[in-house]
């Protein structure tokens, strides 16, 4: 087969159109170098989804937070939270922390 008969078969004619080929850059430009290209937008998707996952983890601490607020409102609560987290204690009261081993002696 000749090149000239090759050139006449249709595909090739299509294919070897100047606006195709255009069409075919301008898409590939689009794909992968723009500054808009896809795979920005993947990284883009990715860091969306990075910080929906930030704030939704912060707004559940938020929540916890407000409850903890709310629950220190009361006396007792109030003290009850010191005694545990701080060890606080009244005059003339002791008292003893009691730490849990978790190694099983053989």
């Amino acid at each position: 087969m000749k090149f000239s008969q090759f050139k006449k078969k249709p595909i090739v004619k299509f294919i070897t159109n100047k606006y195709i080929i255009f069409a075919l850059f301008f898409i590939v430009w689009m794909f992968f170098f723009d500054e808009n290209s896809f795979l920005n937008h993947l990284e883009f998707d990715k860091e969306i989804n990075k910080l929906n996952a930030e704030k939704e983890y912060y707004q559940k601490e938020i929540n916890q937070d407000k409850e903890l607020i709310e629950k220190l409102k009361n006396k007792e609560e109030l003290e009850k939270f010191a005694r545990e987290e701080y060890h606080m204690k009244k005059e003339n009261e002791e008292i003893y922390l009691i730490e849990y081993d978790t190694l099983e002696k053989k």
